[in-house]
């Protein structure tokens, strides 16, 4: 999702540096349109090097690709943050004087306003009148908070962290079709112990699988995430379980599938373990020059969770495949299809530069007779919100 955050000159400029690093781990594309007076409280380099791309500042700049409209036209989502009193009150009477003025009026995407200030001018009638017109106009409004200021004041005023900044920011941008359902993602890679210091493991950072469970928050669903070694942080909208191995997986997850409408198993879960884990560290001292480890199968979790689904239950495969052949990774997929007996199979390509560790994926999901339901590629968000859309 193209996503446009807007940061204006408060004090609290500082935060919208979370809010860009979180939209930007979560797989969307940001561009930071900053006042001057912005730039006053936090430095362009800073702004450029979380969000990944150039911060713009200028209503002149660009003019031969119209910029100062273009930014907006391509929004799918607008966040301020913060919002101040000036900028609250520009943003009421339509006033585009600045870039960040000309973006909001040539965009039709949801605008989010996180305000931050004193609390006399939050509580001026003017900001009161400007906060009562943008809400009739549909603009979403997050906080402010009640607490420590500049200085030693302390009240309502105080804008609110960023993670609540864009939780409430993608759920103005996306249907709420999943409210009421419960559902349970996994992410991440499993770990397998050989001796204390030492695992078994594979490069999933588990980021497609958060990326659906927020995905999922976001649309109303009450989400259970488990998560095994994540690489990314998980979102604050959902029920999280940290788990390790394999088993630790299983265990989990059946008991949280126990009560969900649909289980997405997005985890790289290991195939053995160590049949046996040793107590202290393997010393190469009394090892020698070669080393022979027992592996053992794990159980086969998306094979149990399918042979015991309730009626009206759906559950979700994973298929990483390192196949480069189209039709030889669909047939690989259709295969393991027929013995897993999920009621869907999402198969993405992974290599040493594709799928595990990056930011985008391409995925070709089949059904449950194989045949083939959706394709998609592009940033995990992205993704990951096609695969809810199936689903719903």
């Amino acid at each position: 999702m193209n996503v446009v955050v807007g940061v204006t000159g408060g004090i609290a400029a500082y935060k919208a540096v979370g809010v860009i690093r979180s939209l930007v781990l979560a797989g969307h594309d940001v561009h930071v349109v900053a006042t001057d007076a912005a730039l006053r409280f936090v430095g362009r380099p800073t702004l450029e090097a979380i969000s990944r791309n150039p911060v713009h500042t200028d209503l002149y700049e660009g003019v031969a690709q119209v910029r100062h409209v273009a930014i907006g036209q391509a929004a799918d989502l607008i966040i301020v943050a913060p919002a101040t009193a000036n900028t609250i009150a520009k943003i009421a009477f339509g006033l585009a004087d600045d870039l960040l003025g000309n973006t909001i009026l040539a965009s039709t995407a949801p605008l989010v306003l996180a305000p931050a200030m004193h609390t006399e001018m939050w509580q001026n009638p003017a900001t009161t009148h400007n906060i009562a017109v943008l809400r009739e106009r549909g603009v979403v409004i997050v906080g402010p908070a009640s607490g420590q200021l500049t200085g030693s004041d302390s009240g309502p005023g105080r804008m609110v962290e960023p993670e609540a900044i864009v939780e409430a920011a993608l759920a103005a941008r996306g249907p709420r079709d999943l409210v009421g359902k419960r559902i349970v993602v996994t992410a991440g890679g499993t770990r397998e112990a050989i001796d204390p210091v030492r695992y078994i493991g594979n490069r999933s950072s588990g980021r497609q699988g958060v990326a659906i469970a927020a995905a999922a928050a976001t649309r109303g669903a009450d989400v259970t995430l488990i998560a095994a070694n994540l690489e990314v942080a998980p979102p604050a909208s959902v029920v999280l379980t940290r788990v390790s191995s394999a088993r630790e997986l299983a265990d989990a997850t059946f008991a949280a599938a126990a009560t969900a409408h649909v289980v997405i198993m997005a985890a790289a879960v290991a195939d053995y373990r160590p049949e046996a884990v040793a107590e202290g560290k393997i010393k190469k001292e009394t090892q020698g020059d070669r080393l022979t480890i027992e592996l053992v199968r794990n159980p086969d979790i998306l094979q149990t969770l399918s042979e015991n689904r309730r009626d009206g239950q759906v559950i979700v495969g994973f298929a990483a495949e390192t196949e480069e052949d189209p039709g030889a990774l669909l047939e690989l997929g259709r295969r393991k299809l027929a013995r897993k007996g999920s009621d869907f199979l999402v198969i993405n390509r992974v290599g040493w530069d594709a799928g595990f560790g990056t930011g985008e994926n391409s995925v070709v999901t089949l059904n449950r007779a194989g045949d083939i339901v959706m394709e998609a590629s592009g940033p995990k968000a992205s993704v990951a919100d096609r695969i809810l859309d199936l689903l719903s």
